[in-house]
């Protein structure tokens, strides 16, 4: 998933897994200073970046990875990035975060699912 000599490597805060089912959505979500590096053990999931970022070069772009057994990757979602998944396929998948910092809740900011200002819905069945 990510060793110490790689790149994208920058310190090691913690790692958890989180179990997402078909059609659930988990998020949107956003670290202040967390940054983190999603796989997708097993299964298949719908990762949706959202960049509000105020001077970011990118700010108001999405971007849409479907990773899992079809598409093996690991993303780095640095703070300030919105983000979110959603399980697809038939059946659940294991995402494993390996996070610079451990989780404090201060560090968090959590947006409803549906009813926000992100310009991307999410779809039953995609």
């Amino acid at each position: 998933m990510l060793r110490a000599d790689d790149p994208a490597f920058e310190k090691f805060g913690e790692i958890y897994f989180s179990a997402i089912y078909p059609d659930v959505v988990k998020g949107w979500h956003l670290h202040t200073t967390m940054t983190l590096n999603y796989v997708v053990v097993t299964g298949m999931i719908q990762l949706v970046l959202y960049d509000q970022r105020e001077k970011s070069p990118t700010r108001g772009t999405i971007q849409e990875i479907f990773m899992g057994d079809q598409n093996y990757v690991r993303v780095t979602v640095p703070p300030g990035i919105v983000n979110g998944f959603k399980g697809i396929g038939p059946s659940p998948a294991i995402v494993a975060n390996c996070a610079t910092e451990p989780h404090y809740p201060g560090e968090i900011i959590r947006i409803d699912p549906h009813h926000n200002d992100i310009p991307f819905q999410w779809r039953k069945g995609q």
